[in-house]
């Protein structure tokens, strides 16, 4: 029986105090963590995707089912579109979703990993979405938070016109924050469309959720 998405619960009612200090704290620190075996492997399978490609290249991050990735495919036929999430159990159901393109791979990965192994592959990104979910909502859970995590310099290197969404304003509004400490400027807006791009998004909007959308140019 469909169940709709619950609305985000949070115990944080404004701009979260600690953001500014954990931010540039991550600004100024780079991740000794190991990267995981298994991100390892996707980064392979990435690379032996590409080939030779030196044209654009975008990132469709926390892809879940990868429709969102498909579509983006499609709108951007002169591109190389990555689709990563952390979940085999959604990679694994992409197929309901799959367009007829040749011009994107969906992959398992750790974020965390594959971003900062992109960083040292030295790729550039043309585009990078994030679209839903990653927020997060109690205050203790701040640093869980892509833009209060140590993610952050490696989305900054990686560069692109960046695509956030969320269900939670406060969320983007952060992000956008988080943008300010690192001297890039981001748009903030409800956002609305004709048509969904993601499962999330149809839930949201068919329960009467609203959608948030950050726009910024890193580089």
């Amino acid at each position: 029986m469909y169940k709709p998405p619950r609305n985000i619960e949070t115990n944080q009612l404004g701009i979260n105090p600690n953001l500014d200090k954990v931010v540039k704290k991550y600004l100024n620190s780079e991740s000794k963590k190991p990267f995981s075996s298994h991100t390892l492997t996707a980064t392979t399978a990435i690379k032996e995707w590409l080939g030779d490609w030196q044209g654009d290249l975008i990132f469709d991050s926390c892809c879940g089912v990868g429709e969102s990735t498909a579509l983006i495919a499609q709108a951007h036929p002169e591109a190389k579109v990555i689709g990563i999430d952390k979940s085999a159990a959604r990679i694994n159901k992409h197929s309901s979703y799959a367009a007829n393109s040749t011009n994107y791979f969906i992959v398992r990965a750790d974020l965390n990993d594959l971003w900062r192994l992109a960083v040292l592959e030295g790729w550039q990104l043309k585009k990078h979405f994030l679209l839903y979910p990653n927020p997060y909502p109690k205050s203790s859970q701040l640093q869980s938070r892509w833009y209060a995590s140590s993610a952050l310099p490696d989305i900054l290197k990686l560069g692109g016109l960046l695509e956030v969404r969320s269900n939670w304003q406060l969320y983007i509004e952060e992000f956008a924050l988080a943008l300010q400490l690192a001297q890039i400027k981001a748009e903030v807006r409800q956002y609305t469309a004709v048509e969904p791009m993601t499962p999330f998004e149809r839930k949201y909007w068919a329960s009467g959720q609203s959608s948030w959308q950050l726009n910024a140019k890193i580089k």
